[in-house]
């Protein structure tokens, strides 16, 4: 039966507190019987709290002399909520931390855990593996993504210090309507005063984020995150590429730079690539009819890799590696 864990930390912060408490008082506080404030103190002793019972007419329970609560005390599903929080966001690039952080977080939280529950977290690090490769993150400096959110929810302007693609300096003042993690990368986006356009700016490129004084209003229905997806899906690489699939988009597993319309009872996957070796690959991998619209390269690419496949299929066992 799981334990009401609000009512035990209450019974600590009640011990905390100093003295010898009795079970009748201690139950007549937190509203339930005897019997229950002994399973609470059962609880607290299998989390290496240190709650000493004392008995005879003057006794009760209390702590151990010099034992304070530590900051944070968690279930085991709470901890473990938090370290896979930590691996997770870290891996996906979402955590705007280095590793080193990360690694240092994740040690803290685990010192003020009971040592079993410890030990169990610990082997779950140990033994951990992802299915997916992670993609080679790049995390903003910390006070540049908080200063941001504060600025993007209190409706704030700021100034930036930008590096711009081609590594120039650019000084900008933005309306950040809101931040957006994808693929390993965080963006900001909003109008810019500049060019007074909707604007999508990389994070680890802004040097410096000062708030400004005033306020803004976001474009009503304004979503930050598929405008972010289209900036990208538009950027300005070597291949536009258009690709009409057969079906609905639903169920389509497609790069993350990719933007879906719908064409009839078709779906229209545009994207822009800087090489085009890898696009027939996933393509295959659709397992469904398609066209490609363009470029005129890419069915060259497709042919190319039909006859690789056609060609590996054909050959036995022994045969030596492929081609």
């Amino acid at each position: 039966m799981t334990r009401p864990t609000a009512r035990v930390l209450a019974l600590l912060e009640v011990l905390q507190r100093g003295g010898t408490r009795t079970a009748s008082e201690l139950a007549a506080q937190l509203g339930v019987d005897e019997r229950t404030i002994r399973r609470y103190v059962e609880h607290l002793i299998d989390l290496d709290v240190p709650v000493r019972a004392e008995r005879g007419r003057y006794g009760g329970f209390r702590l151990a002399p010099g034992y304070r609560m530590p900051p944070l005390m968690l279930t085991d599903e709470e901890a473990l909520a938090v370290l896979l929080g930590l691996l997770a966001g870290r891996r996906a690039g979402l955590v705007a931390a280095s590793a080193a952080a990360m690694e240092s977080a994740a040690a803290k939280v685990q010192r003020v855990l009971p040592a079993a529950l410890g030990a169990r977290l610990d082997a779950l690090r140990e033994t951990l593996g992802f299915t997916t490769p992670a993609r080679d993150a790049v995390t903003p400096e910390t006070d540049v993504l908080l200063t941001l959110a504060l600025a993007a929810r209190d409706r704030r302007p700021v100034a930036l210090a930008y590096a711009r693609r081609d590594g120039q300096p650019s000084d900008r003042t933005l309306h950040p309507y809101g931040i957006v993690a994808h693929g390993g990368r965080w963006y900001v986006t909003g109008a810019d005063d500049a060019s007074g356009e909707v604007r999508t700016f990389r994070l680890d490129r802004i040097r410096r984020a000062t708030v400004l004084a005033g306020e803004f209003d976001v474009p009503d229905d304004f979503d930050p995150a598929a405008r972010v997806l289209t900036g990208i899906a538009a950027a300005p690489y070597r291949h536009a590429v258009s690709v009409l699939v057969e079906g609905a988009a639903e169920g389509l597993r497609l790069p993350s730079i990719a933007a879906v319309s719908a064409a009839g009872d078709h779906t229209r996957v545009r994207f822009w690539a800087e090489e085009l070796g890898w696009v027939p690959g996933v393509l295959a991998g659709l397992n469904r009819p398609f066209v490609v619209e363009s470029p005129d390269a890419l069915r060259d690419e497709v042919r190319a890799l039909a006859t690789r496949l056609v060609g590996y299929a054909g050959r036995s066992t022994g045969a030596g590696p492929p081609p």
